[in-house]
């Protein structure tokens, strides 16, 4: 019975589950846009009748944003679709047929290219890109950044293929002179598994406590761990900073808590399961971020938190020590709730100003999270 309680809470906090938008009758494209791009050049698209969608839910992924046009692939039939900034339906089939599709509205409409720059935003677990337009409103507005509102099926896929497709979307924002993430929960494990999947290799040895067994001090006495994979490089030279908004950096126990029941583990899927019971093996393919990150966390401001049933401060459903990761340049903790903190102001003031100069309040007020120092290190101090 308890565990029926914590689950009522968990999913009364995250609002009504949203409703997940039934793939249309069409035939199956190739899950790998790269793969689709190879098709068959002149092939004819399928007749297409502009509609309405709900933009992409729990269904569909995007792979390719053009300004506010993005193609899509459902999670399900693996085929996809062109919707334009109002979500209505231009094209759908293979990606080969989306892409020649955008590429002929491109030119009919003399779009103009991309340039300058963006924040990619990621929403968390049960979300839609929705979730996150008043943070992409803001720093448009106030920062002068085109903003690309990223959707994933979050209860639909793992959380390896969200990183894939978002390797996707950031290789092709072309014209894009730099890149900046700002995440949500979920979102931010998403981006940080892209960071390590997709890091270049350099040929050096690297780092991380796991490989070399170094002693983890400072940043262990905190709670958070090191990553298992530090990459020395990013996937893309234009990355620039990072932001996490209450990210479960260290595993989530409501996740795990919840995971014992079967009604949970089916609604939340793969990606809600490796948070939880598959936290252990799955950190293992996480990266610490090699571009600069800082984290925000919501919590009631005291040692009780809002939740009994996480440790200390929390924010009903990550607790603040789960949001520490070593390495970070900055750590903050502001009075907001999970499911609402991107939308509160200060915290969206705070998130403009990391991406525009490394801190959220000022250099002197910067609380960063030491990495680990090396063992061979620790064993030259005095």
């Amino acid at each position: 019975m308890r565990h029926f309680i914590v689950a009522a809470m968990l999913l009364a906090t995250f609002g009504s589950l949203l409703v997940n938008e039934l793939p249309a009758k069409e035939p199956s494209g190739d899950a790998n846009p790269a793969a689709n791009a190879n098709a068959e050049e002149g092939k004819k698209p399928p007749k297409n009748l502009p509609m309405a969608t709900l933009g992409g839910k729990q269904l569909w992924g995007d792979v390719l944003h053009f300004h506010q046009w993005r193609i899509q692939r459902n999670a399900l039939s693996k085929h996809y679709r062109l919707v334009d900034g109002h979500d209505i339906r231009r094209a759908w089939g293979d990606y080969q047929q989306c892409l020649d599709a955008l590429n002929a509205i491109k030119q009919r409409k003399q779009l103009p290219p991309m340039q300058g720059k963006a924040v990619i935003l990621m929403h968390g677990l049960f979300r839609t890109r929705a979730s996150m337009k008043h943070m992409a409103a803001y720093l448009k507005k106030e920062g002068g950044y085109e903003t690309f509102l990223v959707s994933y099926p979050s209860t639909r896929a793992d959380i390896r293929q969200h990183a894939a497709d978002l390797a996707n979307v950031v290789a092709q924002l072309e014209g894009i002179e730099e890149i900046h993430f700002v995440g949500h929960s979920l979102g931010n494990i998403v981006v940080r598994r892209y960071l390590a999947d997709f890091a270049k290799e350099t040929g050096a040895k690297e780092t991380g406590a796991k490989e070399t067994g170094a002693k983890e001090t400072g940043a262990k006495q905190n709670g958070e761990k090191a990553s298992g994979s530090l990459p020395k490089t990013l996937p893309d030279p234009r990355i620039g900073r990072f932001v996490m908004l209450a990210p479960p950096n260290q595993g989530a126990r409501m996740a795990q808590l919840l995971s014992r029941s079967v009604l949970f583990r089916t609604t939340v899927g793969k990606s809600g399961v490796e948070l939880g019971p598959g936290w252990d093996e799955f950190q293992t393919a996480m990266a610490t971020p090699a571009c600069p990150f800082g984290i925000i966390a919501g919590g009631a401001g005291n040692s009780r938190g809002h939740n009994p049933l996480i440790a200390g401060d929390d924010d009903i459903i990550v607790g603040v020590k789960e949001t520490r990761l070593a390495g970070a340049a900055d750590f903050l903790v502001l009075p907001a709730l999970h499911t609402t903190i991107m939308n509160d102001a200060k915290v969206q003031e705070c998130t403009l100003r990391f991406l525009q100069t490394g801190c959220f309040l000022s250099e002197q007020e910067r609380s960063p999270i030491p990495q680990p120092q090396p063992a061979e290190e620790i064993s030259r101090q005095p």
